[in-house]
């Protein structure tokens, strides 16, 4: 399992345009299936009590936060990518988890923020009942800052990444 990882973090950084754009259409795709197919408020029970699909406009960032700051949304989407597009080619220098991290925020970013300008919500439809509803895009979010984090926490430290602390 390890070297499957390990492959698929080499493909992803070699490949790192070609991941950023499968995981932005990868998300606006399964948002433009669950709207042709559901109406808002609607949910149906892949496993009962357990997993849903329920189809959510989000006016908000995470968590519903900001909800209906639209403008301020947008503004610190643009801010986002503008800064990793400044910070790129730094991190291309950098750790391969600390890039794939940031290109996974990236393109969850870049996802979340075509449905904000095309209708002011974001798309929401994977439901565990336990969690807020969330999307493809902000699974690329997560997982991208987990990791960044990795990187920072065990993989930057004591020059084990090469150029580390330079």
């Amino acid at each position: 399992m390890k070297k499957f990882f390990a492959a698929f973090e080499t493909a992803c950084l070699k490949w790192d345009k070609i991941f950023f754009l499968v995981v932005v259409a990868l998300d606006q795709l399964t948002k433009a299936v669950v709207m042709r197919a559901m109406v808002p408020g609607q949910s149906i029970p892949l496993v009962e009590d357990v997993f849903h699909l329920t189809y959510v406009l989000n006016p908000g960032a995470a968590f519903g936060i900001f909800s209906n700051q639209r403008m301020f949304l947008l503004g610190t989407g643009a801010i986002l990518i503008l800064a990793t597009a400044y910070f790129y080619p730094l991190l291309k220098k950098s750790d391969g988890h600390l890039r794939l991290g940031a290109t996974a925020i990236l393109s969850g970013a870049v996802a979340n923020l075509i449905d904000r300008v095309q209708t002011g919500f974001v798309v929401d439809f994977f439901d565990f009942r336990i969690w807020p509803v969330f999307n493809v895009a902000d699974i690329a979010i997560v997982t991208g800052m987990g990791l960044m984090i990795y990187s920072i926490l065990f993989r930057l430290d004591a020059g084990k990444v090469e150029g580390a602390g330079r």
